[in-house]
């Protein structure tokens, strides 16, 4: 099939015939604009006005050689879409799906060609719009992979996110998107004569959106603190940020308060880093705030574990870390670090002195089993836990451990150890053993999900 341009060649283009079928023209219909859902007729042209909202075209049933047209009509398109809808199961550009129009002053001819193509986009080969329409999601980013009807990308570090394609259909809210964005997990703190505090986990927000039950693999689980709201697509391109874990303190240097994580963003979501484990030197010093905050170092003052969920968000990101033991009687033992799901342990003591252990990290269903490596060894989907206190004087004391889900670190009776790249988890605390210096945080990971068919 070929077209004739008659007038026009640009994208408000005034008429069309097209030639081998019905020998039809595009009339454009300039004393009736569209400023709501409407269901167009063969061989008119529309302009379509979508100041107040987005409107809907209802394509009329195909015939061989008929032709259609939408033109902006006052450069909206940007702000309110025009969603061209095929009409029943026929189709636009050989998909199945609306055809959406969404940047300032863009227009389309179609002509209906047959069943195998249907309607079929005619305004020039470089067009975006010359593509196949589809109801559901499109885009790149990250290291993708599909299973049945979802698709997944995953970032382990930083890297774009761009959404290239939406739909505002009703099957399966197939515009929301489940996401996971986990942030970078503390350190410890060093240790000099009493326990020093385990890290925090890095923050940890996730949603699963109203279809997430019907994806198949991974299997969701039943998150205790899981929303229910994922994101909306939008068109565009979106910068994904994937927070580091805090770095390790102690000697060489002085015995300190361990880092915080950094925070990982993604969209309009961002999650905190986990906060440092305070110092068991001198008089001791609390736990630093973030997604999950830092074990309380142990010593007669400012012993508290640092507060979760910091800033706040609803479900909350992290808890707080666990206190260090009493006062009295010495040495003084350091808390765990907050964990996703569960605050740090408190330092015990005596009979027997022992480190705060991590508090507990959260698995998810969302993200596939290639990221989310445990500190220890095997592979699991668990993530932000919090990493133990360190072992503070004689041999009879006992460092804490990490958490056993979320990949923290444990304490140590000398370094500390380091939670896994991607898990968020919290670093382990250094013990009174040289050389005294806590591990790493775990870094953070973003994993978005969606309905791609």
């Amino acid at each position: 099939m070929s077209g004739i341009i008659q007038a026009g060649e640009g994208r408000a283009s005034g008429l069309i015939k097209a030639a081998g079928g019905s020998g039809s023209v595009v009339t454009w219909q300039t004393g009736d604009i569209k400023t709501g859902n409407f269901s167009a007729v063969a061989n008119q042209g529309f302009f379509c006005n979508t100041t107040s909202s987005a409107i809907t075209a209802s394509l009329p049933a195909g015939v061989a050689g008929v032709v259609i047209a939408f033109q902006d009509y006052n450069n909206t398109f940007d702000s309110n879409k025009l969603i061209i809808s095929p009409n029943g199961s026929e189709k636009i550009n050989g998909g199945t799906g609306d055809l959406q129009l969404g940047e300032e002053g863009q227009g389309v001819h179609l002509v209906y060609i047959d069943g195998t193509v249907g309607w079929r986009v005619i305004i020039g080969t470089d067009d975006p719009f010359a593509k196949v329409g589809t109801n559901f999601i499109q885009a790149t980013g990250g290291t993708e992979s599909t299973c049945g009807n979802f698709k997944t990308h995953v970032f382990t570090g930083p890297g774009t996110f761009e959404v290239t394609n939406i739909a505002l259909g009703t099957k399966c809210s197939p515009s929301i998107m489940d996401y996971l964005v986990v942030a970078g997990g503390g350190s410890g703190g060093a240790n000099s004569g009493n326990g020093s505090g385990g890290g925090g986990g890095g923050g940890f927000r996730e949603a699963k959106a109203a279809c997430s039950p019907t994806h198949t693999q991974p299997p969701h689980t039943a998150s205790p603190i899981a929303s229910t709201t994922g994101l909306t697509a939008t068109l565009g391109s979106f910068p994904i940020t994937i927070g580091a874990g805090g770095g390790p303190v102690g000697p060489p240097g002085p015995d300190e308060n361990g880092n915080d994580g950094s925070d990982s963003s993604c969209i309009t979501i961002t999650s905190t880093g986990g906060g440092g484990g305070g110092t068991g030197a001198s008089n001791g010093s609390t736990g630093r705030p973030g997604g999950s905050g830092g074990g309380g170092g142990g010593g007669p003052n400012n012993r508290s574990g640092g507060s979760g969920n910091t800033p706040p968000t609803n479900p909350a990101q992290g808890q707080n870390g666990g206190n260090s033991s009493a006062p009295s009687p010495s040495p003084l033992q350091g808390g765990g670090g907050g964990g996703a799901q569960a605050v740090g342990d408190a330092g015990q003591g005596p009979n027997p002195h022992q480190g705060g252990h991590g508090g507990q990290g959260t698995e998810t269903g969302i993200a596939p089993s290639d990221i989310g490596v445990s500190g220890s060894g095997p592979t699991v989907r668990a993530f932000s836990g919090g990493g133990g206190a360190g072992k503070a004087q004689q041999a009879a004391n006992t460092h804490g451990a990490g958490s056993p889900c979320g990949s923290g670190a444990a304490g140590s009776p000398t370094a500390g150890g380091s939670a896994g790249a991607n898990t968020g988890g919290g670093a382990g605390a250094g013990g009174d053993g040289s050389p005294r210096v806590s591990g790493t945080g775990g870094s953070g990971a973003v994993v978005i999900r969606y309905k791609f068919q």
